[in-house]
């Protein structure tokens, strides 16, 4: 099995108005699989691995931050949520030159508006020209909460059999509570990148 690194990049921009500096966290994290996953299951130092760039989304509220720092060891009751991030999704494909691989992260008892705003971004990113061919890890988000979707009701909802057909995805239940999930999800996901990387070698 390939280990994880995970290193968290929020990008902030800064924005003048009034002689104030308002900062704005973004939800968009740039994640290298290699050593992080380690302290979940393993300990001493790590064998030569590859290492993978990857893009992670997902709408204010989701989750991201904490599941990335569940992974990394650290606790979540330190991690502050990311805000006003959903106002500037318009710049997320800023960031998706040089990614190998997608984590998409939604909100499963989110409400009916949120999770329409949710589909409505994946399926753009599903379709994204530097996104369509890489492998993607969606993770149905919060299952441990009383309002949350099946992941086949997540399916279904978001259209992903017709959409992804063709395409390299996973969809998976995750929660703080379940790191097991969690890890089986990253286990997949390694997976799937080292089968492209096998694709483009015999090519």
């Amino acid at each position: 099995m390939s280990d994880l690194r995970i290193s968290e990049a929020f990008l902030y921009m800064d924005y003048l108005r009034m002689s104030e500096c308002i900062q704005i966290s973004f939800a968009v994290c740039r994640i290298g699989i290699y050593t992080c996953f380690r302290a979940l299951c393993c300990k001493g130092p790590p064998p030569a691995r590859p290492e993978y760039d990857l893009v992670c989304i997902g709408l204010t509220g989701s989750g991201k931050t904490s599941l990335l720092s569940k992974l990394c060891s650290e606790s979540p009751d330190s991690v502050v949520s990311t805000t006003g991030a959903d106002n500037i999704r318009k710049y997320w494909s800023r960031y998706y030159q040089g990614s190998q691989g997608v984590i998409f992260v939604l909100d499963s008892a989110s409400s009916e508006d949120d999770l329409e705003t949710a589909r409505n971004e994946l399926h753009s990113a599903l379709q994204h020209p530097q996104l369509c061919t890489l492998p993607f890890l969606i993770l149905a988000n919060h299952q441990d909460k009383p309002a949350a979707r099946s992941v086949q009701e997540v399916k279904k909802y978001f259209e992903l059999e017709p959409l992804a057909r063709g395409k390299r995805w996973i969809l998976q239940p995750c929660s703080l509570d379940d790191m097991e999930a969690l890890k089986d999800s990253f286990s997949q996901l390694i997976n799937l990148l080292e089968e492209k990387d096998h694709e483009a070698v015999r090519m």
